[in-house]
């Protein structure tokens, strides 16, 4: 083992890296790819173009995580292949048709593509989970105390004999390896140390501890569905980290501060202002969820409340239960959030809505809806309702334009409003489930709450047939088929 390391330690410093200098990755070609890789039992290799914006991106990410798992036990190697010059074949030989691509090498063969997060922390936490068990056996005190140092939370089962419990604690770390750091002992001086003989205990990385909660959380129940649900409710704490790769974690309500969270570079700042919504998150355990987030991690979420940049100090953003989006407008400070949250959990905000401008006329075929008019052009308009939700640069919906507008225009007369709205630049009532575009949905003027998703032909007379059938009173000019009605001399 010290040799392979030694080894990899020197591949690394004498690497010639196309990424400007980043040590830690091996930078291979058509000449020694297969050399370094036999050499080594885990590798991620990255296949990528010097050209390529989504290699651009990735670089500095692969280059941290790689400098990250430099000292891993059981080590990953951390590899690189330019498909334009020194790698052509063996980019060919992998069948590599995009980029970037990542591929996880064992012994010298492809093992799987690599699918997990592209970001360092990400990287790191899916490859640890690819070596070794699903649970690191730690023999020492000083092994289990080294354990604990590592920036990531830890699960970790204390044994002193085979139970039902560890039973249960491997089958549920075999499933979560890739998500989770896990690991278990039976040395009788870490359940000497640490107290327990037959538990599981939750422990938040060291970057985390704080004043307002404990460091680690004992597990009191049984099953492997209660550990789960242990986990998902202790995981993140009172305050969690949300990062792009436990995006899902948070549920509704949530409050977020958004500032330079870096626990890297600057731990002690990061949490200057974490410990401050710690402090109002305490009150408020079990009814509103909190967490932090890096601000230029999130810039999309930013824009979606119409900001384009934070200040020195956190923004904080929030969704209620219904998923309607609100700000705190005041700057922050303990007090101000504490009215914040409040005023959230009583339903005293005024919801922010992303909307365009309302139509100064709206009299064409199709009825152009936007967030500020929704209500009144679509849920209160007392008849049935077509509606398309697109976005402008999608192709499909480009297409469905001029049918829209010729089944307005048929339709003309009719108790039956054909209605578009961009769902790019106005927010979506959480009634729709808008995923892809277009999306089109059919509202009966008789139950509001229930849209229906339209799955059906997109043509003209496909419209026309569906509408027919469905409106709540037979059109005039169509009968419940879709044909057209005679009209007598």
């Amino acid at each position: 083992m010290m040799e392979f390391v030694l080894r990899l330690l020197a591949f690394s410093l004498i690497a010639n890296s196309a990424f400007g200098g980043e040590s830690d990755v091996l930078d291979l070609g058509d000449s020694d790819f297969n050399t370094r890789v036999a050499e080594t039992e885990t590798t991620l290799v990255m296949f990528y173009a010097p050209w390529c914006g989504h290699c651009k991106k990735l670089k500095p990410e692969y280059a941290k995580a790689a400098e990250l798992m430099r000292t891993d036990d059981p080590p990953v190697a951390f590899a690189k292949v330019d498909c334009t010059e020194a790698g052509k074949e063996t980019c060919s030989k992998f069948s590599v048709s995009g980029y970037p691509t990542l591929k996880i090498f064992r012994n010298g063969e492809v093992s799987q593509d690599y699918n997990g997060p592209r970001e360092a922390a990400g990287i790191v936490k899916y490859m640890r989970s690819q070596v070794g068990p699903a649970s690191r056996d730690l023999l020492t005190v000083a092994v289990y105390e080294d354990f604990l140092k590592v920036q990531e939370n830890a699960i970790i089962g204390f044994f002193e004999k085979e139970t039902d419990l560890k039973g249960v604690f491997l089958k549920y770390a075999d499933l979560q390896r890739e998500k989770f750091r896990f690991a278990h002992t039976s040395d009788p001086a870490i359940l000497e140390k640490i107290g327990e003989k037959n538990a599981i205990i939750l422990f938040r990385a060291p970057q985390y501890h704080n004043k307002f909660e404990s460091d680690f959380v004992k597990f009191e129940g049984k099953s492997k569905d209660d550990l789960s649900e242990f986990v998902k409710k202790q995981f993140h704490g009172l305050v969690g980290h949300r990062t792009r790769d436990a995006l899902h974690d948070f549920g509704n309500p949530l409050v977020v501060a958004y500032y330079t969270v870096d626990y890297q570079k600057n731990p002690k700042g990061t949490n200057y202002w974490r410990n401050r919504v710690l402090k109002v998150a305490k009150e408020w355990e079990g009814k509103v969820n909190f967490a932090i987030s890096a601000k230029d991690d999130f810039q999309h979420e930013l824009n979606e409340y119409g900001y384009d940049y934070v200040g020195d100090k956190p923004l904080i953003l929030a969704r209620d239960s219904r998923n309607q989006k609100f700000i705190m407008k005041e700057e922050f400070s303990v007090e101000n959030l504490q009215a914040f949250v409040n005023d959230l959990d009583e339903g005293n905000l005024e919801p922010y809505i992303k909307s365009e401008a309302i139509p100064e006329s709206n009299d064409g075929p199709v009825t152009v809806a936007v967030a500020k008019n929704f209500e009144e052009v679509v849920t209160n308009n007392g008849k049935d309702t077509l509606i398309e939700f697109y976005a402008p640069w999608c192709g499909h919906c480009k297409k469905l334009a001029p049918v829209f507008d010729e089944l307005g225009e048929k339709l003309k007369g009719e108790e039956i409003a054909i209605v578009k709205m961009d769902a790019t630049a106005n927010d979506v009532s959480p009634d729709f489930d808008v995923r892809g575009f277009p999306t089109l949905f059919w509202i009966p003027k008789n139950k509001r709450g229930s849209p229906v998703r339209y799955d059906g032909g997109r043509e003209v007379d496909d419209f026309v047939k569906y509408i027919s059938k469905h409106a709540t009173d037979e059109l005039k000019s169509f009968d419940r088929s879709g044909k057209s009605k005679k009209t007598e001399l």
